[in-house]
């Protein structure tokens, strides 16, 4: 159980769920992306005055690929598959070493328990609760002023939740002896709520919303809060299986070296 041993089924779990991800961000989060880009082009063509713009957004998908640097069909198709397969091998790297640097010291956890454990935990902390301040934005919303802003605040808050996550964790294991397994739990999810809570309400506000419609919105971010639990769900998936079979094949060798010796 070498931490190159996760690191490489880690990596495979990421290949995995990058693919599966990409086929989830297209079924459901491109029509979202298509539609905001839509009402982006109909509000430039009206502020216009000229018209100009508005009969672009007219033209359909051949006159926006032509305008557009990176033409619209490879964005949601090649850059889309890119882009997914990159964050899933790297976030699937990641999440085999933090697991193989957790693994023995999350109590009496099988390596398969500490590693869902460990996936669960990243989850919240890296995906959920950032994204319930910071949700994710259409292309139509939001101030090119203020993208830096935007991206400082929100990795800020990501970096207050991930230490949370990590220091709750640790005084849950160190309470465990004292005061029993659910206590910790629930005094190491309280005081993980208790942090990010805190920090969310310090934290600044970010609305520009506008007047962009509701109802777009609403599936916009549900389509990406879709897409981000598809791939934690099939990384934790993957890896905890593939941790779950390198475990019981090596103590299967171990058992066979034992009896071997025993004759």
């Amino acid at each position: 159980m070498s931490p190159r041993a996760f690191l490489v089924r880690g990596l495979l779990a990421g290949l995995l769920a990058g693919v599966a991800t990409f086929l989830v961000a297209y079924a459901v989060g491109e029509p979202q992306v298509g539609a905001a880009i839509a009402l982006e082009a109909i509000s430039s063509g009206d502020s216009g005055g000229d018209g100009h713009s508005h009969s672009h957004a007219a033209e359909g998908d051949e006159g926006g690929d032509e305008a557009a640097e990176v033409p619209r069909t490879n964005q949601s198709t090649w850059g889309l598959l890119t882009g997914t397969l990159a964050v899933g091998v790297a976030l699937g790297g990641i999440l085999g070493l933090v697991a193989a640097a957790a693994l023995g010291r999350l109590g009496r956890l099988t390596p398969s328990q500490s590693t869902a454990l460990v996936t669960l935990i990243g989850f919240v902390a890296v995906a959920l609760v950032p994204f319930l301040k910071y949700p994710a934005t259409p292309p139509a919303v939001g101030s090119g002023d203020t993208i830096g802003l935007r991206t400082s605040v929100y990795f800020g808050y990501l970096l207050v939740s991930v230490l949370a996550a990590v220091l709750a964790t640790y005084g849950a294991v160190r309470l465990r002896e004292r005061v029993g397994t659910y206590a910790a739990v629930v005094g190491g999810t309280a005081a993980y709520l208790l942090v990010v809570v805190v920090a969310g309400h310090l934290f600044v506000t970010v609305n520009e919303i506008g007047d962009f419609p509701a109802d777009t919105l609403w599936s916009f971010r549900l389509a990406s809060l879709i897409t981000l639990a598809t791939m934690w769900g099939l990384l934790g998936v993957a890896l905890t299986g593939l941790v779950g079979r390198l475990y019981a094949a090596e103590r299967a060798v171990a058992e066979r070296k034992a009896l071997a010796a025993s004759l």
